[in-house]
């Protein structure tokens, strides 16, 4: 952990001394979590608020792209599947599965991966992944490396889960953990905001800060010590997650693109997912609610929607693409928010309309910078059961039935 000698110097640099205005009216254990804050908090991201609508709201020219379809899948899966099980085996396929939120929505007051969607019996979120990339290990006979992304707030549940659990029969020894990197909230002038006297008010900077996370954490020199030359990243939200899938993987390594996304076609044009396209020419991703009725109803020659597929987090990258990407900086999204803080007073307030920023990287931005990204279809019944609500569209019933129709006992 950083001195306060060290953090002093840091704070200054940002102009953000206020944050040990009370140090010394702190006990040790209070001074131990300021201290912490300080180190694992990315101070960098204030650099964007001269420029805070730089990267939210200017796009580009979309254009539609197309994907190997599952039917050009099953004619190639040989060939595929022989890439991928052999990047495998050779030691040349990381993943990352992001697992740093709650599952709030759920009801649950736990990190996500730890709701049991088992009914007759105990099944957890993270169980099912963990058993779905054992099906890989017994396929392939190889063990792949996974990295684990928690945040400040979930880390110690996840991990003392994960020990309880056995992790879940996989080879421990190939499964690390990492703490998300934070971003600090400020007011719209750019003064952080605390919390409380030893709290500042911090959150995880976004689904696209998990590679710079892995650098932060010292874990880079162990995948390129591993020789790791690709890496996929996943939600913890999709039970149905194939993970470090050899057909996919082959797939993107045949195509000589620099990255592959899994992709489901969309049910309607209004369905709310992101979609796969071209950009000014490069990879890139449109949310719903960012086309126009055009994009959204256009269709091909053949009847089909010309922006037809929706993406479902589950992206392979080229570990030296991303070292890149990170020495050019990621594009830093500063969002108004409302964010509770402490007042002069010292008491909390929690506010009823928006009084700061937010910063977030997206891993949209992460799929923009490739020079090119394979869309890779996959079957909507057989690998997307997002868990994001307790009721409803996409939540832990509909999840329940998809994992039955393909076989899990619950």
């Amino acid at each position: 952990m950083i001195t306060f000698n060290t953090a002093e110097s840091i704070l200054k640099k940002y102009g953000q001394e206020h944050i040990l205005a009370y140090y010394e009216e702190l006990d040790d254990k209070e001074k131990v979590r300021l201290l912490s804050q300080i180190e694992m908090t990315d101070f960098s991201v204030l650099e964007n608020l001269s420029e805070k609508n730089r990267h939210s709201s200017k796009r580009g020219r979309f254009e539609p792209l197309g994907a190997v379809t599952i039917e050009d899948i099953a004619e190639n899966r040989e060939k595929y599947y022989s890439a991928g099980a052999g990047a495998i085996r050779d030691g040349k396929v990381a993943a990352v599965l992001l697992a740093g939120g709650q599952g709030t929505r759920l009801g649950f007051d736990k990190p996500k991966g730890m709701f049991n969607i088992g009914v007759s019996r105990e099944l957890y979120i993270f169980e099912c992944l963990m058993n779905n990339l054992l099906k890989v290990v017994k396929a392939t006979g190889a063990y792949v490396p996974l990295y684990i992304m928690t945040s400040e707030k979930n880390h110690h549940d996840t991990v003392t889960f994960f020990e309880e659990k056995n992790y879940f029969g996989y080879d421990k020894k190939y499964v690390k953990f990492f703490i998300q990197d934070m971003a600090p909230s400020v007011d719209f002038n750019g003064k952080i905001y605390m919390e409380s006297k030893s709290d500042i008010s911090i959150s995880p900077n976004g689904n696209g800060g998990w590679f710079s996370s892995i650098v932060r954490a010292g874990l880079l020199n162990d995948i390129k010590k591993k020789g790791i030359d690709w890496i996929n990243v996943f939600a913890v939200d999709n039970v149905l997650q194939q993970i470090a899938d050899p057909c996919f993987i082959g797939a993107v390594i045949n195509s000589g693109s620099e990255s592959g996304s899994k992709v489901v076609s969309k049910v309607s044009p209004d369905e709310r997912v992101g979609v796969l396209c071209l950009e000014d020419g490069r990879p890139s991703i449109v949310e719903y609610y960012e086309m126009t009725e055009e994009m959204r109803t256009l269709m091909t020659e053949s009847g089909q929607l010309a922006y037809k597929y929706g993406v479902i987090l589950n992206y392979l990258f080229r570990t030296d693409r991303l070292e890149e990407i990170i020495s050019e900086k990621m594009p830093v999204h500063v969002v108004e928010k409302k964010i509770p803080y402490m007042d002069n007073n010292g008491s909390f307030v929690i506010p009823e309309k928006n009084n700061g920023y937010k910063f977030e990287t997206l891993v949209l931005d992460m799929v923009h910078l490739q020079k090119s990204c394979l869309p890779y279809e996959v079957e909507r019944s057989k690998e997307f059961a997002p868990v994001k609500n307790a009721e409803g569209v996409d939540s832990v019933e509909s999840a329940r039935e998809l994992l039955r129709q393909n076989g899990v006992e619950l």
